[in-house]
């Protein structure tokens, strides 16, 4: 396995666009502080230039050196999550704006229980993208099966799927921050 997460961050380090297993569902990413390979991920997905994307680190640390505060309470609810949780930071930092909304707010998910992923992270030692392997505005792919041939042709490298979690999958709980408290947007 550590073979083939090395692989992948040479992959990443070339700014190349992956397709791979997340701790969710199967996504397209790319370093997240590389402008050239977002805006490669938003041709393969038909999707707007300009539209926020999700990142995912490895853990609290790495989250810090992308948003201008993490509020306090934030770390006691990153333990209490038990699935996969993306939370909306305003005032994210050292990311391109094409990555970011219109207010400078940034999706990021701690990724806290699937080692192939967070091995990958950690040795990348950049947060990636995460948006799902699917056409804008078509139904997210639950497993490799289900990726559109289209999408699998436009990325760099594939992540093997013998990587994949098994069991049902679905999209993470997307928060954002409201003063001390977290609303729930999906």
């Amino acid at each position: 396995m550590i073979s083939k997460v090395l692989q992948i961050v040479n992959v990443l380090k070339k700014g190349q666009v992956i397709l791979y297993p997340t701790d969710t569902i199967w996504g397209i990413g790319c370093d997240a502080t590389n402008e050239k390979a977002i805006v490669r991920i938003n041709a393969i997905k038909k999707r707007q230039q300009g539209q926020p994307l999700t990142i995912l680190v490895s853990d609290v640390e790495m989250l810090k050196n992308y948003v201008e505060e993490v509020p306090a309470f934030i770390y006691e609810q990153l333990n209490l999550f038990t699935k996969p949780t993306t939370i909306i930071y305003s005032h994210a930092k050292n990311l391109p704006n094409s990555l970011l909304g219109n207010d400078n707010s940034v999706g990021i998910r701690v990724v806290k229980d699937y080692r192939f992923l967070n091995q990958v992270i950690k040795r990348f030692s950049k947060p990636l993208v995460s948006t799902s392997a699917n056409v804008s505005g078509q139904p997210a792919p639950q497993k490799f099966n289900d990726i559109l041939p289209g999408i699998i042709k436009r990325v760099d490298y594939v992540v093997p799927r013998q990587f994949e979690i098994s069991g049902k999958k679905q999209a993470s709980d997307i928060y954002k921050i409201s003063g001390n408290h977290l609303i729930k947007i999906r």
